[in-house]
């Protein structure tokens, strides 16, 4: 198109030129004339020829760019390996030049707990009280959830009351069961005529009956959380059938024996332990016989009274003050300022007997002084210890004094009539029936319960006290009237002559027999 404007340009000059028709011209030859580019032509030129440049650079530096930036990358990443190599070895170095390398740097323990710190303050800050929180959301849980529930006692009664009637519905009858022992019982009192093949059958029957009790009631201890023992269940069953069993054998109308004693008489190889005795005035109640020789005489003795305050369960008898001193309990005279004594008292149940064995445990109180001077009344408090008595009026057991000091005799009006160097008498309604102890073992005393050395259990009598722990048969005190009997109750009483703040004699343990 730029040659057709160019001939276009040429023949537009050509035809400026103006002639004549009736001129005769004449054409001559005219010589090639060279074509020589125009102005425009070379201006053309020279902007297709830059274009055409800048194109290949264009395309140059866009080709550039990549290389350059991952060059740029190997550059800093070379830098970088080099600088972690200079800390390396800056820090392989001596602890002298690590220091000098870091002493330029901030701690970074301190820059880190700084950073804590703040954060720590902005977020809890903007943070509700955790605790307060805490109390907020238990508050509202339990006030849905309790609000929601039945109530507990209410439900657990309900769970009781159906495990009792799943349990005992599906048990027998235990009359039904304790007649049928009997009846079988008797079968074999009339089957078997030698004694004593008969008594191993009714232990082996009676120790059968108890191991199947023993099951039933392991099994409801298990379901139903009771105040009563399952040894005690056990024990009140079995001495119930063995009682049973012994009036089968002596034809007493399905009556109970009346005393250890009877049960020895009726089956002498009869163990000791829990049975059901009849009284009187024919009620029944439940006593422990002990079937071996006690106090020089065979078995048969019914034990009616007995404390053991090591027992925990156990607590003193009505009337009686509480002694504690770390594990050691005791029971004494109630607070008084005065002699006083304090009182309980043993039915006999209408047992006819003709001797009482017993022994008695106790703690010295401050100072007590043994007898009390010039006392010769059984009624009044004329020991300083435990008066043990029968009946009334009074008739004298056993007494039990506490001496003051076992050591030392710069006391003898205070000391055990049987120490060494004593001054003291005994009441004449006393004579031997006696024991006397004292707990302190130095020369003087203190407001305080001596329990290293308890009272009349035999041992501790040391230096003047030596001869009064060689009492046959102590701790054990016996009394035996021969054929007087009596149906006496027993009485024991812990007395004193002064004020319970100056001496008092608690006792702790005690057991009484009679036969």
């Amino acid at each position: 198109m730029e040659l057709e404007v160019e001939n276009k340009f040429t023949y537009e000059s050509l035809g400026q030129d103006t002639f004549k028709e009736s001129n005769v011209y004449e054409l001559c030859q005219v010589p090639p004339v060279e074509e020589r580019p125009t102005t425009r032509r070379l201006d053309w030129e020279v902007r297709r020829a830059e274009q055409h440049k800048d194109k290949k650079k264009r395309e140059q530096t866009t080709w550039n760019k990549p290389v350059i930036v991952l060059l740029s990358l190997i550059v800093i990443l070379q830098v970088g390996i080099l600088c972690l190599l200079l800390a390396h070895i800056v820090y392989t170095r001596d602890t002298g030049t690590y220091s000098g390398a870091n002493s330029g740097l901030p701690d970074f323990t301190e820059w880190a707990n700084g950073v804590i710190s703040k954060v720590n303050s902005n977020v809890t800050g903007s943070l509700p009280d955790f605790n307060e929180w805490a109390n907020g959301v238990v508050s509202k849980v339990n006030s849905n959830v309790t609000g929601s529930l039945p109530d507990f006692n209410e439900w657990a009664n309900g769970v009781v009351s159906k495990v009792n009637s799943n349990v005992t519905g599906s048990l027998p009858d235990f009359n039904e069961w304790a007649t049928g022992v009997s009846q079988n019982t008797l079968q074999l009192f009339q089957d078997i005529t030698n004694f004593t093949e008969l008594d191993k059958q009714i232990l082996h029957t009676t120790r059968d009956s108890a191991q199947k009790l023993i099951n039933i009631v392991n099994t409801l201890s298990s379901l139903q959380s009771t105040s009563t023992s399952t040894a005690g269940v056990v024990d009140d069953t079995f001495l119930f059938i063995r009682s049973r069993h012994l009036s089968k054998l002596c034809n007493l109308s399905f009556s109970f024996p009346t005393s250890c004693k009877h049960i020895k008489t009726l089956l002498p190889t009869s163990p000791s332990g829990y049975y059901i005795l009849a009284s009187a005035n024919g009620s029944t109640y439940t006593a422990y016989c002990n079937m071996e020789e006690l106090c020089g005489s065979g078995g048969g003795w019914t034990r009616l009274a007995y404390l053991n305050m090591s027992d925990s369960t156990m607590n003193c008898p009505s009337g009686f003050r509480l002694y504690q001193s770390g594990s050691y309990r005791a029971c004494g005279r109630p607070v008084t300022s005065s002699g006083s004594c304090v009182s309980v008292k043993f039915p006999s149940h209408g047992i006819s007997y003709s001797q009482i064995c017993g022994r008695v445990t106790g703690y010295q109180y401050t100072s007590p002084s043994a007898f009390s001077i010039g006392s010769n009344n059984l009624n009044l408090y004329y020991v300083d210890g435990v008066s043990i008595t029968r009946g009334s009026p009074r008739q004298h057991v056993w007494t039990l004094a506490n001496g003051v000091t076992d050591t030392y005799n710069n006391h003898p009006y205070w000391i055990c009539p049987c120490s060494t160097g004593s001054s003291q008498t005994v009441p004449s309604f006393v004579g031997n029936h006696y024991f006397c102890e004292s707990g302190n073992h130095a020369a003087y005393w203190s407001s305080a319960l001596y329990t290293s050395d308890p009272l009349w259990d035999g041992q501790g009598c040391v230096a003047l006290e030596a001869t009064c722990c060689a009492v046959p048969g102590m701790p054990w005190f016996h009394r035996d009237y021969g054929n007087t009997t009596t149906t006496d109750y027993i009485e024991l009483r812990v007395c004193g002559d002064q004020s319970t703040a100056d001496e008092d004699t608690p006792v702790s343990f005690y057991e009484i027999y009679v036969k």
